[in-house]
């Protein structure tokens, strides 16, 4: 377990390091155009629309394609919805129109352990599972089908069927609008990982109603670590420095990991100087920018096609070459998130 980043106050250069790398990642990769560019995303979905009218079917829908995109390459996942297609909100309606004879499908708070697989086609309660709606999505993989049933009744019973009012309530039950507040909850619906929900959520609220100030305060603070942000924090020496080095996965988001690291770090970057319209304090736009910087569709340059596990980076033509401590990265295994 990575220990907290508070304790990096008694290593000041360390901390003053991480600083300084990350603001120049901003500086390198950072998108002006990021809450731009997610309401233009939103609004080809009809998700802006959506939130307007609290449509929870158009939303559910959004939310199922995002979902639907982890544990895989975005080809394979775009490929397999294309060919199949996914779970829809009016067929969800439709299938617990007839109350299905498994009492997990009677209510959100019922449904708990369904454990169903697709490979071998059982279920944690098999007496029912032939006269189950739930293995009849054809989704990529069991977890899924868990995913849309716990999604949607989630959305039902909790939400009371208008998950943006839910939303609203959620942040004006404190003082500062906290994303744990949205994500808390909703981390409960099987098979999302708290990288997902960050993502689409600070999407959501950042870009989805420019009126809503507690949900672009909430979405800016919403950071999702995916490997090529971790193995990026690692190899630099981030981690390391301040004694925090952890395998990526759930240490990500405990205390003293990725996230953590990057909240403070962000905390000390004015964002408005790369749009004025940002929040000042941002914390999505620097965990992007690091994302940016690594990812092969964006600037590709310190992942492990360009610097090979095992091997340190030789790259002086990096920007941030100097900075970096050019730290071996072992190989990290599938995200168990």
């Amino acid at each position: 377990m990575a220990k907290q980043v508070g304790s990096a106050a008694n290593r000041p250069n360390d901390l003053r390091h991480a600083r300084v790398l990350i603001t120049d990642v901003c500086e390198v990769a950072g998108s002006p155009s990021l809450i731009e560019d997610a309401g233009e995303e939103l609004a080809q979905a009809g998700v802006i629309e959506a939130i307007r009218r609290h449509d929870n079917a158009t939303i559910f829908n959004w939310l199922m394609d995002a979902v639907s995109y982890q544990g895989v390459s975005n080809a394979a996942a775009y490929g397999y919805i294309q060919a199949h297609g996914n779970a829809n909100y009016g067929r969800m309606v439709a299938s617990l129109r007839q109350s299905p004879s498994c009492a997990k499908l009677t209510s959100w708070w019922h449904f708990e352990q369904c454990g169903f697989r697709k490979t071998k086609f059982t279920c944690n309660n098999r007496r029912h599972i032939r006269r189950c709606p739930l293995p009849k999505l054809p989704l990529r993989n069991g977890s899924l089908n868990q995913t849309a049933y716990g999604l949607f009744l989630f959305m039902r019973d909790m939400c009371k069927g208008d998950f943006v009012h839910w939303i609203d309530e959620r942040l004006s039950c404190t003082g500062q609008p906290r994303p744990e507040s949205i994500i808390g909850p909703l981390r409960n619906v099987p098979g999302v990982s708290d990288k997902v929900l960050s993502m689409t959520l600070s999407m959501m609220l950042l870009a989805g109603d420019p009126d809503r100030a507690r949900w672009i305060a909430a979405g800016a603070h919403m950071v999702a670590v995916d490997t090529l942000v971790h193995a990026w924090m690692s190899r630099t020496g981030i981690l390391k420095g301040l004694d925090a080095e952890h395998v990526y996965g759930t240490n990500c988001y405990a205390p003293g990991g990725c996230a953590n690291i990057i909240t403070l770090a962000a905390s000390a970057i004015d964002a408005t100087r790369f749009n004025p319209c940002f929040p000042a304090v941002f914390p999505r736009f620097v965990q992007h920018a690091i994302w940016r910087f690594c990812a092969q569709w964006g600037l590709g340059q310190c992942n492990s096609i360009t610097v090979s596990d095992g091997t340190a980076c030789k790259d002086r033509t990096c920007d941030l070459f100097v900075l970096c401590d050019h730290i071996e990265q072992p190989r990290i295994g599938p995200a168990k998130v």
